[in-house]
């Protein structure tokens, strides 16, 4: 196992805190930094290859270098720490352990793109990873990192924390950008991009949690040295989150490009005695299930896609067995259904019609051509609508029909499902044992 460096405070007792931040090399990126010019950091970022950790994956310079450098109005820095996907709590950590990290990193980035002010927008329910952020602004602020003037540099910069009310479309960057703004979380049309009309009309710059964590370590030991942590378009040091039934679920940090493989048996510890890997998603639950004979699959954009799913966020969610896919596919659906926005036809009423079909055919009043209907649904929302909750809706589902058709076409034969955590359900029947 490598080196630690996102992760290094983790297991240091009030690595909170700002005086135990500082005592193990805090705040000195920042203030090499300050001796940098805009123009050096974003360029040191591009070089790292550090891309979205959000789950896009876009590249981290690149868009960077969208943000005009001149404008009338005060230019933003959003920080989506609205981790709500469904199997992922890596951010957290990295919020409630190393919060002044964090914060160093949004100093950095602002410092390089001349943003006034930041805000941090929290998923409402990480209650100790928002007392955790604010009570490290508190000391920041105290300490003259941020404000007016920081360390004599003539920089202004003010950092905000802002909990979100528990929408999961507001992880989607402008969706995020209207519910700070007061309104409903309903995605923007785009273009125009937030790098050119974000927040309050204003240039914005939206970055992931463990985006903006990983910005000190490039200023501190340098782009090159971050790209070459990981593999080809896919730089530095990551976090992973693996969950399910293997011997120690957690948060790991591991290259990008690592296998999945490796990050089950050499991180995890394998699964749990008595426990047959099934299945595997690998980043959220909008990716599309994968199979055992796909454990070797790099943890990367690239290689994941063409393993034929996606990276996402990065954790991974194992499943046994024992798991009815079925089942897993009907809540998934129902989840995606509860948390659209309505603002687009084909999510609004198109997650409904799945939830329902699945939902029959998990009670045992399925029909074969259903699955085919299954399909149909998912093509016509897939691609139609203003984000890409639509897609989160599709793709999953389409998966699980694809690679799983047989277990389906089971439940319909013998209505009713054939595993053990649910085999007393029978035909007709709407109740779990």
């Amino acid at each position: 196992m490598q080196e630690k460096y996102l992760s290094r405070n983790f297991d240091i007792p009030n690595a909170h805190t700002l005086e135990v931040f500082e005592a193990n090399g805090g705040y000195q990126a920042m203030r090499k930094a300050f001796k940098m010019d805009g123009e050096t950091i974003i360029e040191e970022v591009k070089t790292s290859n550090l891309r979205g950790r959000g789950g896009a994956g876009f590249p981290c310079g690149i868009k960077w270098s969208f943000l005009p450098k001149e404008s009338d109005l005060p230019k933003y820095l959003v920080v989506n720490a609205d981790e709500g996907e469904p199997g992922t709590f890596k951010d957290r950590y990295l919020m409630e352990l190393d919060p002044h990290r964090h914060i160093e990193g949004c100093i950095i980035a602002a410092w390089a793109l001349g943003i006034r002010y930041g805000y941090i927008f929290v998923r409402g329910e990480l209650q100790s990873a928002i007392r955790r952020l604010e009570g490290a602004i508190k000391e920041a602020y105290a300490k003259g990192y941020l404000g007016e003037n920081i360390l004599g540099t003539g920089f202004d910069f003010d950092l905000y924390v802002h909990p979100g009310a528990g929408a999961y479309i507001c992880g989607e960057e402008t969706g995020l950008i209207e519910a700070l703004e007061g309104k409903s979380g309903q995605p923007r049309m785009k273009p125009p991009f937030p790098a050119v009309v974000g927040a309050f009309q204003a240039p914005t710059i939206v970055n992931n949690v463990e985006t903006i964590s990983s910005i000190p370590w490039i200023i501190e030991k340098g782009g090159e040295w971050f790209a070459s942590m990981g593999v080809e378009k896919n730089g530095g040091p990551k976090l992973y989150g693996v969950s399910g039934p293997v011997v120690r679920p957690g948060v790991y940090e591991a290259p990008s490009g690592v296998t999945v493989r490796e990050l089950l048996e050499d991180y995890a510890g394998g699964m749990l005695p008595g426990h047959e890997l099934k299945a595997f998603i690998p980043g959220g639950s909008s990716c599309a299930v994968m199979t055992p004979d796909k454990l070797d699959s790099q943890m990367g954009f690239e290689t994941m896609r063409e393993a034929g799913s996606s990276m996402g966020t990065a954790c991974i969610t194992f499943m046994d067995t024992d798991t009815c896919m079925v089942r897993l596919a009907a809540r998934l659906a129902h989840f995606y259904h509860h948390e659209s926005c309505g603002q687009c036809t084909p999510c609004r009423e198109g997650s409904g019609w799945v939830a329902k079909v699945l939902d029959e055919i998990e009670a045992g009043r399925g029909r074969m051509e259903d699955l085919d209907l299954l399909l149909d649904m998912c093509g016509n929302i897939e691609g139609n609508t203003i984000c890409a909750l639509g897609d989160s809706i599709a793709i999953p589902v389409r998966s699980y029909v694809q690679v799983f058709r047989e277990e389906f076409e089971r439940h319909i034969e013998e209505g009713c499902c054939s595993f053990p955590a649910w085999s007393k359900r029978r035909k007709g029947s709407s109740e779990a044992a």
